[in-house]
């Protein structure tokens, strides 16, 4: 079977790409769950302080939200790190004994400690938006304002079942778990991985654009082949690991939050609001990974985060 290549990795779109492409920067990273350097991708002119943080979903990776972000670089100056056991961060990712997102909290905890400036503003998507929720109630002088983009956010009484040991036993169990753990890891070649993503479930609904920069960090040439740089299993216990509480960190964080809820399949277990520090809004005819369908959207409101 012949794949065309799609238009990001054609030669003239690779080199317009390399001139206006993020920087790549690595931050260390050095605490109990274990040392190491984190990738950041950092869009927007170097000499301002960052405006934005932008945290990217499970299995994801920064450089998936390029074309989201991009076109923001020349109003703000935006960092998006790959979180712990994604994309180019090199950090220790064991997924064995996992209970909660405190680990990708302290992670965000340690880049934003490192950032020099005023606050910045701080925007995530699922995983991302909790773990950026997590670390801002930790460090409320270092965030002015939130935007979380379909958050996993259970009802309360979940959230506190989840910390019982039997009920986190269970949710390493469930569907979603098991799926992941099945998902292929290797392929032969990032064409290959592209004809098996294009137009298929989580991918439905994608450009070529943003599923080519998904699998640029998404694979790592091995020996063996293209392999993810977010195994399965590491995937597979940010969905069993839930032992945390989004709704204690809500209460804590004295900023001004604004949530982006899908309308469909909504992760977020919020009720629409228009308060004055929390706001909670459906996106119509969104799904949970709404940066990839609706990016319109999300842009604009990254933008009113950033300004």
């Amino acid at each position: 079977m012949v794949v065309a290549l799609p238009a990001a990795w054609r030669p003239e779109a690779m080199d317009a790409l390399t001139q206006s492409a993020p920087r790549r920067l690595t931050v260390p990273i050095d605490n109990r769950w274990g040392a190491g350097r984190m990738a950041v991708l950092d869009f927007g002119a170097p000499d301002r302080p960052v405006d934005l943080v932008f945290v990217h979903a499970n299995g994801f990776n920064a450089w998936t939200y390029r074309s989201l972000l991009q076109p923001l670089s020349g109003a703000l100056r935006i960092w998006a790190p790959d979180l712990r056991g994604h994309g180019r961060t090199r950090l220790p990712a064991d997924p064995r004994g996992r209970r909660s997102w405190i680990d990708h909290r302290d992670d965000l905890i340690s880049l934003l400690d490192g950032l020099d400036g005023p606050p910045v503003a701080l925007a995530g998507h699922s995983i991302g938006g909790t773990s950026g929720l997590l670390a801002a109630a930790e460090r409320p002088e270092k965030v002015s304002r939130l935007l979380l983009l379909d958050p996993v956010i259970w009802r309360r009484e979940m959230v506190l079942a989840m910390s019982l040991p039997f009920v986190g036993r269970l949710a390493a169990r469930s569907p979603i778990v098991a799926g992941t753990l099945k998902r292929r890891s290797i392929f032969d070649s990032r064409e290959q991985a592209l004809a098996a993503y294009r137009g298929r479930g989580a991918f439905k609904g994608w450009s070529d654009m943003m599923l080519a920069d998904y699998l640029l960090d998404g694979l790592i040439e091995t020996d063996r082949g293209f392999e993810l740089t977010c195994s399965p299993a590491w995937e597979a216990s940010n969905y069993a690991a839930q032992a945390h509480n989004p709704w204690r960190a809500l209460r804590r964080y004295p900023g001004g939050v604004r949530v982006l809820k899908a309308a469909t399949g909504s992760l977020t277990h919020m009720s629409e609001t228009q308060g004055d520090r929390l706001r909670v809004e459906q996106v119509a005819g969104s799904g949970h990974l709404l940066p990839m369908t609706h990016p319109e959207v999300v842009r604009d409101a990254l933008f009113d985060l950033g300004v």
